[in-house]
């Protein structure tokens, strides 16, 4: 696909909205259309000029041969007010929103939105405008359908009350574990399988215990107020025994617990967890895991490169019970290659008869290095009308058994340009997933791959500080690493912020 921009620099905007309607198309933007171009070449053309006092907008989408413009204005005298360049690329985006939806005949329940976190975006809103003003502005400027603006209002709601724990001092700990039994065929995470390297994972808890102990360091020198830890990856549950009661000993032997909230480990495969470990989590003040199926039908976790049953599941998540495990979230996944929707509702089903403390539902991401895009194009439909229907289904089903949406977020290149949302019972919602996704407070990051995001309270700066990605780098290259984490007190110091 051609997309031409002329006349503005709204590309980033332009190109995710194409996108949403062609995940699989290949974008090239240019700021001139080539002399040749293929008749089945599918071309988008957005346009802004300035005359005569006003700013006008053109858009044109050619698809399949058939060719659609549309065209606006807005008043130059708009460009006083301080969002100008927002409002026009709203415009823009709108225009050529429609042309989509006219020749693809489909419209994204999520409208022109493109952004990850459209809770902070509802919140903003309503902060300025009212939420009622708010809402609306959703639902005619943005497009987004009604359903999408009432689960939007509930999680904002409900977003709140976990929002309002945080202090200025606060800060949350992740620690990254990046291994994995199998990669995933839908995964781009870096994330390394056991085959390859379950040779570096006893230097790798050695390198991580010390990153640890300097960030626990760090911490208690700045004056912070640790909130949550999360342990993610990856797979935690990957290491041994052994290995965890090591990184969790090192926690409570360095860090501050005494205001710490919750205590989360990412168990994640079934294939993973044994009792050894969940008693090792259990005895060392972990209070919440997860157990993610993202799947209940075999054919699907076998398509999806997961080397585990149903039957696994349901195993390990009885077994997290007698280990006293009593706050346990299971993942599921709408949009998985070969899944159906009998399928998926059945998923739900037998997912809700565990009754678990919460359930996070997230739709399929084709992200361009994960698997499935590589290489599962011909095998994989993209059927976003019934990943919109597994959805529906999940917050039907949800919503029955006494589930509530806590926090909600989206990510490029989605089926059917859908939503993430985590759903929890009363008392069960998952902290950090809300402080991280909302960027509440400063999230201090070990481990390959992890990133330490640095928020400045009492404004929207935020800085980050980047960790090698691969373990191996993190190996070589630890010390070098460790320095970096004293520019976490640099940027405390530049934002003049003393606690």
């Amino acid at each position: 696909m051609i997309l031409y921009i002329d006349g503005h620099d709204y590309h980033y905007e332009m190109e995710n909205l194409c996108a949403i309607f062609l995940p699989y198309e290949k974008i090239k933007v240019v700021e001139a259309l080539p002399e040749e171009i293929a008749p089945e070449e599918i071309v988008a053309v957005t346009r802004y000029r300035e005359a005569e006092g006003v700013g006008k907008l053109y858009a044109s989408l050619r698809i399949g041969g058939k060719t659609l413009e549309n065209s606006s204005t807005l008043p130059l005298s708009d460009a006083a007010q301080e969002p100008f360049d927002k409002i026009c690329a709203v415009k823009l985006a709108l225009l050529l929103y429609g042309l989509f939806v006219k020749l693809c005949n489909y419209e994204p329940k999520w409208g022109v939105l493109i952004g990850v976190r459209p809770i902070k975006l509802l919140r903003k809103l309503t902060a300025d405008m009212g939420e009622e003003a708010a809402l609306r502005y959703f639902l005619t400027e943005l497009k987004v359908s009604p359903e999408k603006t009432e689960l939007s209002r509930l999680t904002m709601q409900n977003e709140q009350k976990i929002l309002s724990l945080s202090r200025p001092e606060s800060y949350s700990l992740y620690v990254s574990i990046p291994f994995c039994p199998t990669r995933c065929a839908y995964c781009s995470f870096v994330a390394s399988s056991m085959e390859k390297t379950k040779k570096l994972i006893p230097g790798y808890v050695d390198l991580l215990c010390e990153e640890l102990v300097y960030t626990a360091k760090v911490a208690k020198e700045l004056g912070l107020r640790l909130e949550t830890i999360y342990f993610g990856g990856g797979t935690p549950t990957t290491l041994t025994a052994e290995q965890l009661s090591r990184l969790l000993d090192t926690i409570h032997s360095h860090f501050d617990l005494s205001t710490c909230r919750e205590l989360t480990v990412e168990a994640g495969r079934p294939d993973t967890i044994t009792a050894e470990k969940l008693l090792a989590m259990k005895e060392r003040g972990v209070t919440r895991i997860s157990i993610n199926p993202q799947t209940m039908n075999d054919d699907v976790l076998r398509r999806i490169g997961r080397h585990h049953t149903a039957a696994q599941t349901e195993e390990a998540f009885s077994l997290a019970r007698r280990c006293g495990m009593d706050n346990i979230n299971m993942d599921v996944i709408a949009g998985l290659p070969g899944d159906t929707g009998d399928s998926f509702r059945s998923t739900m089903d037998q997912l809700t008869s565990l009754d678990p403390e919460s359930i996070t539902v997230h739709t399929l991401a084709l992200k361009r290095s994960s698997d499935i895009n590589q290489n599962g194009k011909k095998e994989f439909h993209n059927d976003a009308a019934l990943a919109g229907e597994m959805l529906d289904y999940s917050q039907s089903t949800l919503t029955k058994h006494g589930y509530e949406p806590y926090y909600l977020y989206r990510q490029s290149r989605m089926v059917g340009n859908l939503e993430n949302t985590g759903w929890a019972k009363p008392g069960y919602a998952n902290l950090y997933n809300v402080y991280i996704m909302d960027e509440t407070h400063t999230i201090l990051a070990c481990g390959a791959g992890a990133v330490s995001k640095i928020r400045d309270p009492y404004s929207e700066r935020l800085e980050r500080v980047f960790n090698f990605k691969y373990p191996y780098e993190y190996r070589d290259r630890f010390h070098e690493m460790l320095e970096r984490k004293e520019k976490v007190k640099e940027i405390y110091t530049k934002f003049g912020i003393v606690f």
